[in-house]
């Protein structure tokens, strides 16, 4: 799965753009990025401790003596 930035996802307004928004429109554009922020961030989350996970596994593995009968 590629990786998803903030920057990917964001939209970006000159200070010339960003004045001519009403203040409703400040308010949706900050409301969706914040959210926007918020889910990258959990995905974050969910993808590190996924990868901790693996590791777990690989690193009982590696140590893991086999028994013999």
């Amino acid at each position: 799965m590629d990786s998803v930035a903030f920057e990917d996802v964001s939209v970006s307004f000159s200070q010339e753009e960003w004045a001519l928004l009403a203040p409703s429109q400040k308010k949706l554009y900050r409301d969706v990025m914040q959210e926007t922020f918020k889910n990258l961030a959990s995905i974050e989350a969910i993808r590190e401790r996924d990868s901790v996970k693996v590791k777990k596994v690989v690193n009982v593995q590696k140590t893991s003596v086999p028994i013999s009968v």
